[in-house]
């Protein structure tokens, strides 16, 4: 008898797609990545994210951290 072979679920392989894909826009968008926050519609990071994925402006941190810091001085 030879080995049997292992398939892969697709169902987690999507997962790990989608789990890859956010990360990816967290860093290029400057949100905070938390695995826990995939799926989760009252998340910030995914409510942008899903905004993103439908051709959608989604909000740059980057852009709102330099303009919030921008002017700061501390004296």
């Amino acid at each position: 008898m030879g080995k049997p072979a292992h398939r892969l679920n697709p169902r987690a392989l999507s997962i790990m797609d989608d789990l890859d894909s956010f990360r990816e826009f967290c860093v290029d968008y400057g949100y905070r990545y938390n695995e826990a926050d995939l799926y989760n519609f009252k998340a910030y990071a995914w409510q942008q994210y899903n905004k993103f994925t439908q051709g959608k402006n989604a909000k740059s941190m980057w852009d709102e951290d330099s303009r919030r810091f921008s002017g700061y001085r501390r004296t």
